[in-house]
């Protein structure tokens, strides 16, 4: 299947050190979040000098994001540990953002909800898929991350007159791709449920065939 790439996350080394460069980064993203809901809501959000340093902890933080899982899998330092935090520190971050927004009466709240199903559900189709294999993120989905961020981004700032207004646009596009690509998600996810299950049959058959096959010849095991 070719959307379906070999990934170190699917099987990490068992020699690996739970304390890394790559987890330290997560466990980071996920310390930041309570100060970064601070900044945010701190005075209704109406202190510009707080949302400017709300606006600033989130982008470190989405830069974290970025790179552990990069690091993670170049160095081979792919644990259990950052395969279950990751997901759940880019969630616990977009989705404070999200929430806070809206609370703020910044972001209407069907766009928050419309992102975190989304963004909650591809999680664990991911936990439920993973020991099939690992689905490749894809142009859409990588594209769908930035543009997301970006929106959050914009909508924390204190912006007025037509940067306001072209914020909008960015978000309408975040939502466009966030339902797009999570419902590709969807259908690469049950793809690969299937396939896998096949394969598995007919692997468990040949093996309980023998090794010549039920016929007495060699099974060809490049078909």
């Amino acid at each position: 299947m070719t959307d379906v790439a070999p990934d170190p996350a699917a099987h990490p080394p068992s020699s690996v050190k739970l304390m890394n460069l790559p987890n330290a980064l997560t466990v980071l993203r996920l310390a930041v979040v309570p100060v970064f809901a601070v900044l945010l809501l701190q005075d209704g959000g109406v202190d510009d000098a707080d949302r400017y340093w709300a606006t600033l902890v989130f982008g470190l933080a989405i830069i974290t994001d970025r790179y552990d899982g990069m690091i993670a899998r170049r160095t081979g330092q792919v644990t259990e540990f950052g395969k279950l935090a990751d997901p759940i520190a880019d969630k616990a971050l977009t989705g404070t953002a999200l929430i806070g927004l809206s609370v703020l009466e910044l972001l209407p709240w069907w766009v928050t909800l419309v992102i975190l199903v989304r963004e909650v559900g591809v999680t664990l189709l991911r936990f439920w898929v993973i020991r099939h294999g690992v689905i490749a993120a894809s142009r859409g989905g990588k594209l769908k991350t930035v543009v997301q961020a970006l929106a959050i981004g914009l909508y924390i700032l204190p912006l007025t007159g037509l940067l306001a207004t072209a914020r909008w646009w960015v978000m309408a596009a975040a939502v466009l791709l966030t339902v797009l690509t999570g419902l590709d998600y969807v259908y690469r996810a049950l793809t690969l449920r299937q396939t896998s299950a096949r394969a598995m049959r007919a692997a468990a058959a040949r093996r309980s065939a023998g090794p010549t096959g039920a016929g007495g010849t060699r099974t060809d095991t490049a078909a």
